[in-house]
């Protein structure tokens, strides 16, 4: 049985330098309406050619791709893969995790574009007990100067639709960590009190929520907990619906 782990933390401090920075090279409003279109590197890396060992197919990049647009659907944002590379290679599949020699070296060698380019790693998350029990674990926009090379997504193989993740096997981990990779934090960051995720129609929430505990209401206010929104730790069915950011 899995369980919503993100490898992705941040303190008070650097979110609040990351919205200085944000708000600093922050452009004019421009047409609401208007959308882009994100280039995707997806790649795989696995341990053999077996499913098992990470070898997911192309239907499942595919359904996955769907699932992410069709997630982002209301917000102008357009996914494209451009390429997907298979590389073979035991000790990433197992031993890449957040700020690892594997994660860096992967990295180095494969990532491609440039910062409005999208890179998706699947691997095991296996051997590396800084990685045991994650889904996945992304970059924020404000990392890419200082690291380049280090930027995009990393989720687990497992959490692609049809995947063996259940009950996070419906494709939202990818969508959970673009979010972060496009700049949203978590919805319980900073609790009930301050700026909570920096966005004015998200209710505060006081911890992550698991399972989709319905009417869940952790702070004050008399809003109930956004336990539909993509960036709590609810299970994927409880956010799969268009929207749910």
């Amino acid at each position: 049985m899995y369980s919503r782990n993100c490898g992705v933390h941040i303190s008070d401090e650097r979110l609040a330098s990351a919205e200085r920075k944000f708000t600093a090279s922050r452009m004019p409003p421009g047409d609401p309406n208007a959308t882009a279109e994100i280039d995707v590197h997806f790649h795989v890396v696995s341990a053999n050619k077996t499913l098992e060992g990470g070898w997911i197919p192309e239907s499942q990049i595919k359904d996955q791709m769907d699932v992410l647009n069709m997630d982002y659907a209301t917000t102008g944002l357009k996914w494209k893969l451009v390429n997907t590379t298979r590389i073979l290679s035991k000790e990433w599949f197992e031993g890449v995790a957040p700020e690892s020699p594997e994660n860096t070296a992967l990295k180095q060698v494969f990532r491609a574009g440039n910062e409005s380019t999208l890179n998706v790693y699947t691997v095991g998350f296996i051997s590396n007990p800084a990685a045991q029990g994650l889904l996945g674990y992304a970059t924020f926009p404000a990392d890419y100067r200082s690291n380049p090379k280090d930027d995009g997504v990393v989720i687990l193989y497992r959490t692609l639709p049809k995947g063996t993740a259940a009950p996070f096997n419906l494709g939202r981990t990818l969508t959970h960590e673009v979010g972060h990779w496009v700049g949203l934090y978590h919805t319980f960051q900073g609790g009930c009190e301050g700026a909570g995720d920096s966005v004015d129609d998200t209710a505060p929430e006081q911890s992550p929520a698991n399972g989709c505990p319905l009417k869940r209401d952790t702070c004050p206010g008399g809003e109930v907990d956004p336990i539909s929104n993509f960036m709590d730790y609810t299970d994927d069915s409880c956010n799969a619906h268009e929207g749910a950011m």
